[in-house]
């Protein structure tokens, strides 16, 4: 037993001298193999006919090591539309293996800069990545044409770079930036349908945000599938009403109670400014447990609640976080986190969750 054990162990050094010895090499082997692999990969065309939700970015303004700003891609029939695009969402994008140049249009549900901070980057990256040669259509309420001029303006520079750099023919001129495709549902007026293409219908409907106005929520439908997002709002039956039996509904939500602690730190702390920050916020969103109970009003078949406020570190917060929720809805409620997914397979009932991350 001792001489098998003393060449278990020489046997054990040796594999560790010869993996130092041989690092250089191990690496480039890893390297290339990785490579291949990120290249051959076909997230978007293994994904199922149907409407595939994936989540970008779950998080907030309030910092989370594991969570890029507002950010979720509606994949269907090979085009992704991204609704809101939030900061370090791009990459998220990238390390799911969705591609940005697969992106048909951006939808922004209202103009706080969490939810617009990553435009510019994909812009940039559906244009270069992507091989586009037309601009990308950004999808949203009236007063997104400074945005996007904005943006256009600031991105002109790297623009020409990459145009000098690459060549015209890798590179089209014609595909740079974006182009803004701004809409106005009228008072009194329920929801617009603001995008109508080859079976996909996307359909927008006002939320309550106040001040932040105009604000929106959208609703997918595709071969019988539908999902909706809420936007930034509070609780209100135009959500419940938009989703009507929807598959999944995509909410928003902000524990009170969590945010409420936060703002009595900052008071005893006499940090004034950020303590009134803490009690405004909590006067335009909505709860996770009224989230819940506008799922139940819309006969959702699942909530999956996003935009998650406060940060949540760690798992052990999520229950706590949760909190009333399954008295409200008795349907299945998913605590978004980003790479999630979720298919809705053309003319059926499932829900296939999933993970790219």
């Amino acid at each position: 037993m001792k001489k098998l054990g003393l060449g278990l162990l020489i046997l054990v050094l040796l594999v560790i001298g010869a993996g130092f010895l041989f690092q250089q090499q191990i690496g480039e082997r890893i390297f290339a193999r990785a490579v291949d692999n990120a290249v051959t990969r076909d997230v978007i065309g293994a994904l199922p006919d149907g409407i595939n939700v994936v989540l970008c970015g779950t998080g907030s303004p309030l910092p989370d090591p594991s969570r890029a700003g507002p950010c979720s891609a509606v994949v269907i029939d090979g085009k992704m539309f991204i609704v809101d695009i939030g900061g370090g969402a791009v990459r998220k994008l990238g390390l799911m293996g969705l591609n940005p140049g697969a992106t048909e249009a951006l939808l922004i549900t209202h103009f706080h800069s969490d939810h617009i901070d990553g435009m510019g980057e994909l812009m940039m990256q559906r244009w270069a990545g992507g091989g586009r040669d037309a601009p990308l259509p950004v999808i949203a309420p009236e007063g997104v044409e400074p945005i996007v001029d904005g943006l256009n303006a600031a991105y002109a520079a790297d623009a020409e770079y990459r145009i000098a750099h690459h060549g015209a023919a890798t590179i089209l001129p014609t595909g740079k930036g974006g182009v803004a495709r701004p809409f106005a549902i009228a008072e009194g007026q329920a929801e617009m349908v603001v995008y109508d293409q080859d079976g996909i219908r996307i359909t927008a409907f006002p939320v309550n945000h106040k001040p932040i106005a105009p604000a929106v929520g959208y609703r997918f439908d595709y071969k019988g599938r539908s999902v909706v997002f809420s936007g930034d709002t509070i609780k209100l039956p135009s959500v419940a009403e938009a989703c009507n039996g929807c598959d999944l509904l995509v909410h928003e939500a902000l524990n009170a109670e969590m945010v409420g602690t936060m703002e009595q730190a900052f008071a005893k702390t006499g940090r004034k400014r950020l303590a009134k920050i803490m009690a405004d916020i909590q006067n335009y969103h909505t709860t996770p447990v009224e989230a819940a109970e506008t799922a139940k009003a819309g006969k959702a078949k699942m909530l999956v609640l996003s935009h998650i406020v406060p940060a949540l570190p760690f798992g052990y917060l999520e229950s706590y976080y949760l909190r009333g929720v399954d008295a409200a809805y008795d349907g299945p409620v998913v605590l978004g986190k980003d790479g999630m997914l979720f298919s809705l397979p053309a003319n059926k009932d499932s829900i296939e969750p999933g993970d790219l991350l």
